[in-house]
């Protein structure tokens, strides 16, 4: 109701209640768009006050799979939008971004949430005072949160601001998806939305800080690579990867994704992200998997054992999440005379006109043509 009462001397009375009604409980299709999506999308977790306004600026964003609006941070399940508002549930105001980084990056997610907010109030956004609608970026694990931290230190390193940032970066904890008449609120209710984005005072904020703005960089060097847990993995892969990567199960020969792909670009890991072949040195060795005479960095690329290389090889994995890659023979071609076999169900492919984009642009000149 606080948002509501924030909108008075904007809109009627009439239009006041209509935007305060509706179902008490979130619909089927909102919660099913909070927590499936396609194989290797990800989740950001947002806190920007009033979820109307956050919600708006991701849907139909290029690379976005799903935004919706809900609650976080607290220790009850399932609130209420009356139980928040009021104050005392200690959950945020919230949106669950689902996005695919092979369109959008966690970083670039976060770019456009700096834009929807006045990162410096830490009382609230806005026309919305209290705990509950204070901004907050809640991180699912230590590679978001090493981002997280890295885009605001580069927030904070532009000087747009005269008070300093005051975004929290907390821990994701169970995300609630908001009542049905929250979601889609912009769509649904266009003249009461928008007369409540600038009565708030945050349409004519954003329009007078952030319109212009270059994008905020995170350097590629903060790029970290990390194991999800293995609830996101069987919920992020597809059956085939998750036996693959996690169990040594190995793929079918001929039927498997990128054995006869020849676009440039790089391979990584499916699990972690980590930079592991390059289409350079990419070869058709006639087996039915994939092959490359040699890894893009060789610290990635891991060999289980040392012995022989021939007849039946040496299993490799990626360095910091552990996947089963396949295994790397001694019968390829000069220079090296290694043929690494690897499982496309490993391997995630990045094209070249999207290495920059991701934080691989470091190897946009060595993918071949």
């Amino acid at each position: 109701m606080q948002r509501c009462l924030a909108t008075l001397g904007i809109l009627a009375l009439a239009a006041v209640a209509a935007a305060c009604g509706g179902s008490d409980a979130a619909t089927a299709s909102a919660r099913a768009a909070a927590s499936t999506g396609p194989a290797n999308s990800e989740v950001a977790i947002l806190a920007g006050g009033c979820f109307w306004c956050t919600e708006s600026a991701f849907d139909d964003l290029p690379g976005v799979i799903a935004a919706v609006s809900g609650y976080t941070g607290g220790e009850k399940a399932n609130p209420t939008y009356e139980e928040v508002s009021a104050g005392g549930s200690g959950h945020f105001e919230s949106i669950e971004v689902r996005f695919d980084p092979a369109k959008i990056t966690y970083a670039q997610v976060l770019d456009v949430f700096w834009r929807q907010i006045d990162p410096t109030d830490a009382g609230g956004q806005f026309a919305d005072r209290g705990s509950q609608y204070r901004s907050a970026i809640f991180v699912r694990d230590e590679a978001q949160r090493k981002i997280a931290e890295a885009s605001k230190r580069a927030l904070e390193s532009t000087h747009w601001f005269e008070k300093p940032v005051a975004t929290l970066i907390l821990p994701a904890g169970p995300f609630y998806p908001a009542e049905e008449y929250h979601q889609n609120y912009h769509v649904k209710n266009p003249v009461q939305y928008k007369a409540y984005k600038w009565g708030s005072g945050r349409g004519p904020y954003l329009e007078r800080v952030w319109k212009g703005k270059p994008p905020i960089e995170v350097a590629t060097a903060t790029k970290t690579y990390a194991k999800p847990s293995d609830d996101e993995l069987r919920r992020r892969l597809t059956p085939l990867q998750y036996e693959v990567t996690q169990h040594g199960a190995t793929e079918r020969a001929f039927a498997n994704e990128f054995y006869d792909h020849h676009e440039p670009g790089i391979y990584v890991d499916i699990v972690s992200g980590e930079p592991l072949f390059s289409s350079a040195d990419k070869y058709d060795s006639g087996s039915g998997w994939p092959a490359f005479t040699k890894p893009l960095e060789p610290d990635n690329v891991v060999r289980s054992t040392e012995g022989s290389l021939m007849l039946t090889g040496i299993e490799v994995h990626s360095r910091v999440a552990g996947s089963h890659l396949g295994h790397v023979f001694a019968d390829g071609p000069a220079p090296t005379g290694l043929r690494y076999c690897i499982d496309s169900a490993s391997l995630r492919f990045i094209p070249a006109a999207r290495l920059e984009a991701e934080g691989f642009g470091a190897y946009a000149q060595g993918v071949g043509k």
